[in-house]
C-alpha cells in the first residue's frame, strides 16, 4: 500500500474504526485514541496490510486489543487511589445511545466483543469467529447470551423490537 493508499484509506476508515470502538470502549476519546495508535502501528506494516486483504480488520483488531489492554490499566489505577471518575465536562450522547453503551459495558468482554463486531461493525459470524480466535459456535452461544443480556440490562418490552435486532445500526 503506497502513502497515497495509505491516506486514503484513512481517511475512509477512521470515521468508521471510532465509532465501532466507540461502542466497544463506551469512551469516544479512548476510542479515537486507540484507533489511532492502531493506524500508527498499521503505517510501519503498510507495504504488508493490502497483502493482509483485510487492513481494517487488522486494524480493528489492534485497536480492540489496545482499548482492553487500557481499560485493565485504569481498572487497576482507580483500584488503587479509590477515587471516583472525574465528572463528565463535555455533553453526552442521545439517551438510547448512552443506554446502549451503558448496557454494553455491563456485558462480559467476549460478549461485548461479539455483539460489537456482528452488530455494529456489521461482521459475519464466521468473521467474528476468525477476528477474535474463538469458535463458530462459540461466537454463536456469545451473541446469544450478550442479546439476552442487553435485553435485560435495556428493559426491553418484550412486544418491542430493539433495533439491533432487526439488523439495524445503532446510531
Amino acid at each position: 500500500m503506497t502513502e497515497d493508499e495509505f491516506d486514503a484509506f484513512y481517511a475512509a476508515a477512521f470515521p468508521r474504526l471510532t465509532g465501532q470502538l466507540y461502542a466497544f470502549t463506551g469512551d469516544l476519546g479512548e476510542a479515537q485514541d486507540v484507533v489511532q495508535e492502531a493506524f500508527v502501528r498499521a503505517w510501519d506494516r503498510r507495504q504488508k496490510l493490502l497483502a493482509d486483504e483485510a487492513p481494517e480488520a487488522w486494524i480493528r483488531t489492534v485497536a480492540m486489543r489496545l482499548g482492553v489492554s487500557r481499560w485493565r490499566r485504569a481498572r487497576r489505577w482507580l483500584e488503587l487511589v479509590r477515587r471516583t471518575p472525574p465528572p463528565e465536562s463535555t455533553p453526552g450522547p442521545g439517551p438510547e445511545r448512552a443506554a446502549l453503551v451503558t448496557a454494553l459495558r455491563r456485558l462480559p468482554e467476549t460478549q461485548r466483543m461479539a455483539i460489537v463486531l456482528h452488530h455494529l461493525c456489521d461482521l459475519s459470524v464466521e468473521q467474528v469467529a476468525s477476528e477474535t480466535g474463538a469458535p463458530v459456535g462459540t461466537v454463536k452461544a456469545r451473541l446469544s447470551r450478550g442479546r439476552a443480556a442487553l435485553a435485560r440490562h435495556l428493559a426491553v418490552d418484550e412486544a418491542e423490537e430493539p433495533a439491533w435486532r432487526e439488523g439495524g445500526r445503532v446510531g
